[in-house]
């Protein structure tokens, strides 16, 4: 068995782990870069293998960083499948369509303004890319396991994190790898607690929380305390977010506020055609996180759904108190960034950022603070309060995750640690030294790794 590192290395952005055993070729997850441009180039750079080389992917969950470059991988060649959980299928569909849609649409921008180095600009991918890659994935039977033939077995556990997160681990002549995935919390607010125990010879565990903590301050508390303040002084608050994950889990806490009476009545707007497609998926998929059917409808109730570009432009119009809740969560894109551009540069408003901002990211810059921001093309003064609240996250600190080491069936020959910060993944290595006394290291960039 053979792996390759091609992503999740020294950041915590595009996963691609090439695994190569029994004779087959197979990549796990296939994610875009994001943050410092030099990470995002990478993108538009020809893919580090041969796409029609591989004979499968297994998809850990549908976040863009790790499933974004599906679309690249089918386009370029690849004829395999595409194993995933049903609910990370679902979820794919409406990322990865909304992703080529607002590539299509900046390419669009740059070209009619003249803002851009190519002519013409580019989408990284297509909307119709997209459809040619969903044909390729294939739904993870409820017992998890896939028979690729050659003596190559794959099974899929649930991870939390996000609906349908995944650990994967590929077997072999009884040798066995085991990816994390993103690992969620034992006390998330929606999502249940990560699979525990399984077996593994070699480990490969993310390490975005490596480093830290989460803060003992109930999230959601503190949240309640920033809508508080900041619709005393009349203000909007701007929440950034992720549509799956971290969208649903501040639905949960808006909720819980309310009901509890803990915040003043005033609208709570998702503006986020894909966050509310994938807040329906959480309806559908209920067996798999914790929330209630009455909780699901009474955040339903609770919320405006906003779809129409034109009803989005509306709410900018509004002088009085309200929470949106916008992608992109680090700020990198979508329609939070008409609103910060809004709100931004007014001291009523505030602007809340819910979990990890990648290096490079205008979150990162904001939770640092930035007293301005490259938005459209200019800069735009920030006097709006900036608020970071870690709680919310819906990884494992590092607790969490030496805790899933540690109730592993049998201590592995060696834990490769990626998809953190190189702090952060560092650190988690040093733990797992000292603590568990099991040999780890940190991945670079395309170092191949033989396990015998």
């Amino acid at each position: 068995m053979r792996m390759t590192f091609y992503g999740a290395t020294g950041t915590v952005t595009g996963s691609k782990t090439l695994v190569e055993v029994g004779g087959k070729r197979l990549l796990v997850d296939c994610g875009l870069f994001q943050g410092f441009k030099t990470l995002r180039e990478r993108n538009w750079a020809p893919l580090p293998f041969e796409p029609a080389s591989l004979d499968a992917v297994l998809l850990t969950h549908a976040h863009i960083d790790h499933s974004g470059s599906l679309p690249l991988l089918t386009r370029h060649g690849f004829k395999g499948d595409i194993w995933t959980s049903s609910a990370s299928a679902d979820l794919c569909e409406i990322l990865l369509q909304d992703t080529a849609h607002l590539q299509e649409e900046e390419a669009r921008y740059r070209n009619r303004h003249g803002a851009t180095k190519h002519q013409p600009a580019e989408p990284l991918y297509t909307v119709q890319d997209v459809k040619n890659c969903l044909r390729h994935i294939k739904h993870v039977a409820p017992d998890g396991v896939i028979d690729l033939g050659q003596g190559v077995h794959v099974r899929f556990m649930p991870a939390g994190h996000i609906l349908g997160a995944s650990s994967v681990a590929i077997e072999h002549q009884g040798k066995t790898a085991l990816f994390s995935g993103d690992l969620g919390r034992d006390d998330d607010l929606v999502m249940l607690p990560p699979t525990t125990g399984q077996k593994a010879d070699w480990v490969v565990i993310e390490s975005t929380y490596g480093d830290r903590l989460h803060p003992s301050l109930d999230p959601i508390d503190k949240l309640g305390d920033v809508v508080r303040r900041t619709a005393a002084r009349g203000g909007a608050v701007i929440i950034p977010a992720f549509a799956v994950g971290r969208t649903q889990g501040l639905l949960y806490a808006l909720y819980r506020l309310r009901e509890a009476r803990a915040i003043p009545d005033m609208p709570i707007v998702l503006d986020s055609p894909m966050a509310i497609s994938a807040t329906g998926l959480y309806e559908r998929h209920r067996g798999e996180h914790r929330l209630t059917e009455e909780e699901c409808e009474g955040i339903r109730h609770m919320t405006r759904f906003v779809r129409d570009v034109e009803e989005s432009k509306a709410l900018m119009q509004q002088r009085y108190p309200m929470i949106i809740i916008a992608g992109s969560g680090m700020v990198t894109g979508g329609r939070v960034l008409h609103h910060i551009a809004h709100y931004g540069p007014h001291s009523r408003n505030a602007i809340v950022l819910s979990g990890f901002q990648a290096g490079g990211t205008r979150g990162a810059s904001l939770a640092a603070g930035a007293t301005s921001l490259k938005l459209f093309g200019e800069y735009v003064p920030m006097r709006a309060e900036v608020v970071q609240i870690e709680g919310l996250s819906a990884h494992a600190d590092q607790a969490g995750l030496l805790g899933w080491l540690k109730a592993l069936g049998q201590a592995p020959r060696h834990v490769f640690i990626n998809h953190g910060e190189p702090q952060a993944a560092d650190t988690l290595r040093l733990r797992v030294s000292e603590t568990l006394g099991w040999k780890a290291s940190v991945p670079d960039y395309k170092d191949v790794v033989e396990l015998d």
